[in-house]
Order: structure tokens, then sequence, then C-alpha cells
């Protein structure tokens, strides 16, 4: 019986033959420059002197590194036949209405749908619905204040950050959509119902996936920038992790310091949503851990392995491009107000949560942090730390819990208002004329 590891470079080495389109010229056996098995030389060289990396978790890490989705890469390969819009109105309506609903289905889209719908052993869906009726609170109070922050924080790798550069984010505009996009997608899995099969979040998972799929394509196949010797595969699963488990990431970091070993009842709901979620969005069960050592060692080796690498042309340009956007729906004045507040309070939030606190390290990156912006921090903390202890109490007062919940859903609905609709797409007509930035050295 083969090993898990193993199956894993089987199912990445399957991508030549299945989807010869795409994936034909790929060697992958080849290891891609991005990926290195020295700490000292990754973005988290601090790794190296804390006993080194779960050898196991490398091992899967680097395999990874390698893989797409073969179901929604498969499905997004058919843009030369079906064109760009076509394949998502028919994602959408399988999503709404079943595959029975799209006349003259591709069969790729059905194995897309079905797997989507396959539910995995471990998934406990109450304690998904526990998990989401729980991180309503942060959603609703820290969220719209914190969204940018963490944003940034998934452009501090060239290797990583190259993808949405190549689809124009470095325009302010385009990076406030993405924003938005992004906040629209968390809120909505937030939602009562919307992780079941024909809820919004289910469809909003699926339309991520499809968007990561046709990054991968128009960047392997209409781009002259994707090097895959140095980058290897874009969006590989690795590279979805933080977005889809930073709040996991963080809690598990904590709880191993503590010295805890399992997880509260509360924080194995609010794992399971999280892991969930990312099962919806095609990361594989191997890289979604269920207990607070596994989190961590699992992070730890895809940072660990990640080499370091900040190129200004992509990482700063998109740092920048995103602390300048303008988020709000009008200019309204109340918008401008909640606009001036949240960027001082999301770089002070990405400094303590991504840059442990480095100033210096911050400023290399375009992030310039000053005194007025820690004082708003410090305004908007008490204010949001006041509001979540305010329903964290209120959610254990009979009669009380459900109209609080009531409260928080509304408002999440509000918010979902506040940031527009989300397409959710990646279309090859607006990605960055190819060459007009420097590749990143190799």
């Amino acid at each position: 019986m083969p090993t898990p590891l193993e199956r894993v470079r089987a199912k990445v080495a399957a991508q030549k033959t299945a989807l010869p389109a795409l994936y034909g010229d790929v060697d992958f056996d080849a290891t891609p420059e991005r990926f290195t098995d020295d700490p000292k030389a990754s973005v988290a060289p601090h790794l190296a002197r804390k006993g080194g990396l779960d050898p196991d978790k490398v091992a899967l890490i680097k395999a990874y590194t390698m893989l797409g989705d073969v179901v929604a890469d498969a499905y997004a390969a058919l843009m030369p036949k079906y064109g760009f819009r076509p394949l998502i109105q028919m994602l959408t309506t399988a999503c709404d209405a079943g595959i029975e609903a799209v006349p003259d289905a591709p069969p790729e889209l059905a194995a897309f749908i079905a797997d989507m719908e396959r539910a995995p052993d471990w998934v406990d869906m109450d304690l998904v619905r526990e998990g989401q009726r729980l991180d309503r609170n942060a959603a609703a109070n820290l969220g719209p204040f914190a969204i940018r922050g963490a944003f940034i924080a998934t452009f501090m790798n060239k290797y990583a950050a190259l993808p949405m550069a190549l689809t124009g984010t470095l325009s302010n505009d385009t990076a406030a959509r993405r924003v938005n996009e992004t906040a629209t997608f968390f809120t909505t899995t937030l939602l009562p119902g919307s992780l079941e099969r024909h809820g919004a979040g289910f469809r909003a998972a699926a339309m991520v996936r499809l968007m990561h799929s046709m990054v991968r394509f128009n960047a392997l196949k209409r781009s002259d920038r994707w090097d895959v010797r140095v980058y290897g595969i874009p969006i590989p699963q690795v590279d979805q992790m933080p977005a889809g488990l930073i709040p996991i990431f963080l809690m598990s970091y904590k709880i191993v310091a503590q010295g805890r070993k399992t997880f509260t009842a509360d924080e194995r709901a609010r794992v399971e949503l999280a892991r969930y979620r990312c099962f919806l969005l095609g990361l594989p069960e191997d890289l979604l851990a269920d207990t607070p050592q596994g989190v961590v060692d699992t992070m730890n080796a895809r940072s660990g392995t990640l080499r370091a690498g900040f190129d200004d042309a992509t990482c700063g340009e998109l740092v920048r491009a995103t602390l300048n956007a303008y988020l709000p729906p009008d200019e309204r004045p109340e918008n401008r107000l909640f606009d001036k507040v949240e960027r001082r309070f999301s770089k002070v939030f990405f400094l303590r949560n991504f840059m442990n606190g480095d100033l210096a390290a911050a400023r290399r990156m375009g992030v310039e942090i000053g005194p007025r912006d820690f004082m708003m921090f410090g305004l908007v903390a008490l204010l949001v730390t006041s509001q979540l202890m305010a329903y964290r109490f209120a959610r254990n007062v009979p009669g009380v819990s459900d109209l609080a919940d009531a409260h928080l859903v509304a408002k999440l609905k509000r918010q979902l208002k506040r940031y527009g609709h989300a397409e959710f797409t990646s279309d090859a007509e607006k990605y960055r004329p190819a060459g007009t930035a420097k590749p990143a050295a190799a």
C-alpha cells in the first residue's frame, strides 16, 4: 500500500497526463527555486534555531508545492472552448440549482461539483455551524478594521505574490476590489446556512476555487513572466493555507506556547469551520491538521521551506496599492472618516500580527507607521475589545444569546452591502501586460 507521501507525489505527477494542455510542459520532478530545505534561507530563519522542522511535514509541503487543483483546473482549462463568462455562469447555476440544471454540462463541471459535494469523513456539520456562530463576533466587530492588514500579509514574499501581481492588482481600484472580495468571501461563509450544499458560502467557495484555477491557466499559458523553474505552480495548495487558516494558526501558536495539547470545545468548533471551509476551497486534507501542534508544525513547514525574497516591483507595488486603496463604497463623510481610521488600525494590526513588531522591516515593505497610527490602533482596539466582550457575555445568557447572534448576523449582512458584489473572477484581458516588470531574479 502506498504511503501518504507516495500518493501525493503520484497525484502531482498525474497532472501532466490528466491536463496536458495546461501541465504538459511542466517538469514535476524538478524542485522550483521557491522551495528551500535550508531554514536559514527561508522566510522564517528562526525555525532553524528551534530544533528544525518536522521532516514528514517538509516532504508533504514540497510535494504540494507543485500541486494545483485537479478538478477545478480541468474546468478552468475549458476557457478556450467555452469562454470566460460562460464557465462562471454554468458554475453559478450548478451551485444554486444542481448540475442537472446546466444544459449539456461538461463532465469537468460535474466532477468539480461532485468534489465539493463530497463530505469528508471527519467533518461534523454541527461543529461547523457552531464555529460560524462563534466567528461571527470577530468578523462583525474586528473584521472591517483588520482585513486590509491581513491582506497585506499575503504580499510578503515574491514567490507567493506574483500571481496577484499578474492579475492587475497593482492598481488601487483593483486592489480595493480584491480586498473587498476577500472580506465578502469570509463574511458570507459565516452566515447561517451558508455552507450547506445550496448556501451562498458554498457558491462563494466554488467561485474562489475557479478564480484560482483561472489564475493558474492564465499565468502558465498567457504570461511570459511565469517561470515554473523559479515559482513552481501558480497558487499551489500550500499557498492557500495562510489565507484560509490565519486565525487558526495564530490561535494554535498561543495554545502551544501555553503548553496545551488540545483545543477547548469552542476552539475545536472554530477549527472545524476553518478546515471545512478550506476543504471546499480544494485544500488537501493532509494540510488541514486538527491539533494545535499539528497546525503549528504544518505552517512552520510551509514557512520554513519558502525561500525568502522581497521584490519591490511585485511585493512592494502590491503593498502600496493595497495601502492606497479606498475601500468604502462611496465618498460620504462617514465613509471617508472610516477610511482614515481603518487605514491606521490595519497598519498596526499588520505590524503586530505578521511582522513581530519590527518597524524597520515593515518600513522596508513600504508600510510606514507613526505615533498617530499607534494612537488610533489603541482607541479602536479598546472599542472593538469592549464589543467582543459584550457579545461573548451575551452568548452565555439564556434568552439573550439568540438575540445577540441575530444582531451580529444583521451587522454582517450590512457589511456585505458595503463590500459590494464580489465577482471572484480572473479575466485574462485584465492581466498585467507581459514584460511590464522585470521578473524576479533566479
